[in-house]
């Protein structure tokens, strides 16, 4: 495809041109969430991150297989080898079967995705139905001999591994320094080497999910899932694996080591990462307690929140940043981002409203260009936001009758708009979806601001004022112009 995409890899930390494996096809595989609770903040993150490099990806005509798995079993408290499973814990805690913790909060993940405008992924695995193709990497690493058996639990032998290949490739970590510190005493863990990790793990009598395999019943390591669905649904080599930056160490490193010890080569080309959400500089998480879950944003339930934010400015919130920056929660950011996004929308659904003239005075050339850069340069979400304002300064100048348009201009602005605002951006008009875009209800408003300039007509002011404040008292802005009243839904 010609195009001058560059995304980051944090794998060579740099930027580099994207060339795919097998153009025209994008594999692409994004860690999703352990859905033990509600989505959160930080889940809304990468989530809008890849699905701006999917809706783009696309746009460059590739033919995209974009895997996005959901993590239903094994993922230990704290990410670590030890302690309760999260969902089971869940489970015991509210006595029902996993499964019914996991559907509940899949389906409440799901509708936050759809508010949020987040495209579904092409395939969404769960780690509890590819059990078998767990277990068989796990056999692969033990044949290769990177991987040994204890108590009926498999653990990776990082030690042996980085002697033949090097542990600490993508998280730039020193592993022998690692593996010096964390030596256990003989007999005191079920692990050689406190950095070991778990492929398989025995459970316990306690433990709700188990299945059979050749070492014991148990349960597979939070690692192994991506690697053994990744392959199976997108080959033994493919383009892109993305996720937090939370994930780099232990969990993506983990993968790669995987990869190499039961094929001998990593499976990916380039990684991505997206920065942290964070409140009061602290990483917001479920561990941590300092989440506000996504539900709590759409209602305004929260301590730490002023008001309700809509779905759209949570989304236009997070593109307001590069997506390897960080982005910190406030309330006056979710405001501005609310008034940015308001500005954007407004000045979009003037476009079909504009008059055309025979020579255009305001800025368009090369509006166009200036968003392809932008997403050209490791999807710049910023840029291409700083672009559409000034585009929509221009279109506020024509519609003051302060700058002039051609049909040809007008024409290129509608679309640069409709590409990149709501194509590749996501954004939508949640007003031209609710109440205010309903046609009776217009049709409504449009009367009332009739009977309003009857009476301003008339002279008859107390009318016409008690139109217009009574109005606003309801939340509308009402703007009165040489071509008549306008009105706006705040």
């Amino acid at each position: 495809m010609e195009h001058s995409l560059e995304i980051y890899n944090t794998l060579n930390r740099r930027k580099e041109r994207f060339v795919p494996l097998h153009e025209p096809h994008v594999g692409l595989y994004v860690c999703g969430p352990t859905v033990y609770g509600d989505a959160h903040l930080g889940h809304a993150r990468p989530a809008i991150t890849f699905d701006l490099l999917f809706r783009y990806l696309q746009h460059l005509g590739y033919k995209v297989r974009y895997v996005r798995n959901i993590t239903d079993v094994g993922h230990l408290e704290h990410d670590a080898d030890e302690g309760e499973d999260k969902i089971a814990k869940k489970a015991r805690l509210e006595q029902l079967e996993p499964m019914e913790v996991v559907q509940h909060y899949l389906t409440r993940y799901r509708h936050a995705m759809e508010a949020l405008n987040v495209l579904p992924p092409s395939i969404e695995p769960m780690a509890s139905g590819h059990i078998i193709e767990q277990i068989e990497l796990v056999k692969q690493i033990l044949e290769a001999g990177y991987a040994y058996e204890s108590a009926g639990s498999v653990y990776f032998d990082v030690e042996k591994y980085n002697r033949d290949h090097h542990y600490g490739v993508l998280s730039g970590r020193n592993i022998e320094e690692m593996i010096n510190n964390t030596r256990s005493l003989d007999g005191q863990d079920e692990k050689r080497n406190g950095v070991d990790f778990a492929l398989w793990k025995a459970a316990q009598p306690e433990h709700i999910m188990r299945w059979p395999s050749p070492w014991s019943e148990g349960f597979p390591g939070w690692h192994c899932e991506c690697t053994a669905m990744g392959r199976k649904y997108l080959g033994e080599e493919f383009d892109i694996h993305g996720g937090g930056m939370d994930l780099v160490f232990p969990h993506h490193e983990c993968e790669i080591a995987q990869a190499v010890a039961s094929h001998g080569h990593p499976i990916v080309r380039y990684w991505m990462h997206n920065n942290m959400i964070t409140i009061n500089g602290q990483k917001m998480g479920k561990s941590l307690g300092n989440f506000i879950t996504l539900e709590q944003f759409f209602t305004g339930d929260h301590p730490n929140l002023y008001k309700p934010y809509s779905p759209m400015t949570i989304r236009f919130f997070i593109l307001g940043a590069q997506y390897r920056g960080t982005v910190d929660f406030s309330n006056e950011a979710l405001e501005a981002a609310e008034k940015g996004m308001e500005r954007l929308l407004d000045a979009a659904a003037l476009l079909d409203g504009l008059k055309t003239a025979d020579a255009t005075s305001v800025e368009v050339a090369g509006l166009r260009k200036r968003c392809y850069d932008a997403m050209n340069d490791d999807l710049n979400s910023p840029m291409v936001i700083a672009a559409l304002f000034d585009a929509a300064r221009a279109i506020n100048a024509v519609h003051n009758g302060q700058g002039t348009i051609t049909q040809a201009d007008l024409d290129e602005l509608r679309e640069v708009f409709r590409l990149f605002l709501f194509d590749l951006l996501g954004m939508r008009d949640e007003r031209a979806s609710g109440a205010s875009g309903n046609e009776a209800f217009a049709k409504a408003m449009d009367l009332l601001l009739n009977i309003r300039a009857e009476a301003k007509a008339r002279k008859d002011w107390a009318t016409s004022d008690k139109i217009r404040d009574e109005l606003t008292d309801l939340g509308f802005t009402i703007k009165d112009t040489k071509d008549g009243a306008e009105w706006k839904l705040n």
